[in-house]
């Protein structure tokens, strides 16, 4: 996670084994274990089932106060104040499996980014350096799939390789969330892993999650900023309520502080993430989603606590209208930081001296609205338009917005995703 003092680390709900986005049920693959398998089609070679895909994301925050240091204070995608982002242009080449098969299904994603989001999403030791430039460069997702039908009746679903995290309901992929900014639970909780991962489908209600990772945006060897593994568990309950909720609930645990930074306490120092996301279909046009998120450092001896609602009523088809209200209590002033320099995050998970800074301890607040407008366009697989309204406040009497003068920030944004 990014934080001052410590590493800094670049981190969404939960991604699919299959595809990389969040699931419709509580299953990573977006469809429960004993989904019906849609009508029949003609049958395609393997090489058939890869699709390719391109997505070019902008967007502004309008700050109101103008703060001094140009920074939108605890925001890391839309960190910068009064400023046009090119946020990203993403390139992702990828063959889904498919979890309801009887027989062995492989598959892959592959895919890159190009942007000023990258600077947060780096695995630590990738291309050598990372650019002092705005818009830099860096690999999302870079995996091998399988679905095997094997011990359970849904079989089990791997994924090798370098992947988005299944914590938090908010994800890095623009076009799978409400609003243009974050919640503070997503900016400072994990972002990406390398490892194993692998999900059981039980029964047609539970699955079980398994991950052996080397920690937060980290790699292998040098691309690790300590010597030891990382891992995760957790559990999906599909189909509560009459088919209604969802559950997702996952635990995060393995040392992810820098030995650059800390030494060889690095090693057996321990940091917990807790995440659960409840989500409630409760009409054909509203939902509403809850998230509860918890973390500990052992080194530092700090907490942040979050809770987060959503809801989201379709308007019409092209046109819904979302709500989020957050509380979010940094207790030692440990997570939240903003990162002036277009490398600190980078340099902080290593470990290394940075320009970010903290506010101290504070309990965070932000009330978003908005609207994403969707229209149906030929020969376009996505446009979307998002305008939000945003107001973050201090519970503590901290003063951490406008360059560390206000206890309150107002800010209005707005960006747009096309997608091919």
């Amino acid at each position: 996670m990014l934080a001052t003092g410590a590493s800094a680390r670049a981190q969404t709900a939960a991604q699919a084994l299959s595809t990389g986005t969040p699931p419709a049920s509580a299953s990573v693959n977006g469809t429960a274990a004993t989904a019906t398998p849609a009508a029949a089609a003609p049958p395609k070679t393997w090489a058939e089932g890869i699709t390719y895909g391109a997505q070019v994301e902008g967007g502004v925050t309008g700050n109101f106060d103008r703060p001094a240091d140009g920074l939108n204070y605890g925001r890391l995608f839309d960190d910068k104040a009064n400023t046009a982002l090119l946020n990203s242009v993403q390139l992702t080449a990828t063959r889904a499996i498919d979890p309801t098969l009887s027989t062995f299904d492989f598959g892959f994603m592959l895919q890159g980014t190009y942007g000023s989001d990258a600077r947060y999403t780096h695995y630590l030791g990738e291309f050598g350096h990372v650019t002092n430039d705005r818009n830099q460069f860096s690999i999302l997702q870079a995996n091998v799939t399988m679905h095997a039908p094997v011990l359970f009746k849904g079989g089990i679903d791997f994924k090798l390789g370098q992947f988005a995290t299944l914590i938090g309901y908010e994800t890095i992929d623009p076009s799978t969330n409400p609003f243009y900014s974050h919640s503070y639970n997503f900016n400072f909780g994990p972002f990406e892993h390398t490892g194993l991962i692998a999900e059981a489908h039980i029964s047609p209600t539970v699955d079980l999650y398994g991950e052996i990772d080397t920690g937060e945006s980290t790699t292998f060897g040098s691309g690790d900023n300590n010597a030891e593994p990382a891992g995760l568990v957790g559990v999906g309950l599909n189909s509560l309520a009459g088919g209604k909720l969802t559950v997702l609930a996952f635990l995060h645990l393995g040392p992810e502080d820098a030995t650059n930074a800390i030494g060889g306490a690095a090693n057996s120092s321990m940091r917990y993430e807790g995440d659960v996301v409840a989500t409630y279909k409760a009409t054909d046009k509203l939902t509403l989603v809850a998230e509860a998120q918890w973390q500990h450092d052992d080194f530092y001896g700090a907490d942040s606590y979050g809770l987060a609602g959503y809801a989201s009523y379709a308007l019409t088809p092209t046109l819904t209208a979302n709500f989020r209200g957050e509380v979010y209590r940094d207790n030692a002033g440990f997570f939240v930081a903003a990162f002036p320099g277009n490398t600190d995050a980078y340099r902080g998970l290593n470990g290394l001296s940075t320009t970010a800074f903290g506010a101290g301890r504070q309990t965070y607040s932000e009330w978003t609205w908005g609207v994403s407008y969707k229209p149906v366009i030929p020969h376009v697989a996505l446009l979307a338009f998002r305008p939000e309204i945003r107001w973050d406040k201090s519970f503590s009497g901290g003063h951490p917005y406008n360059a560390l003068t206000n206890t309150g920030n107002f800010t209005l944004a707005a960006d747009v995703i096309l997608g091919f």
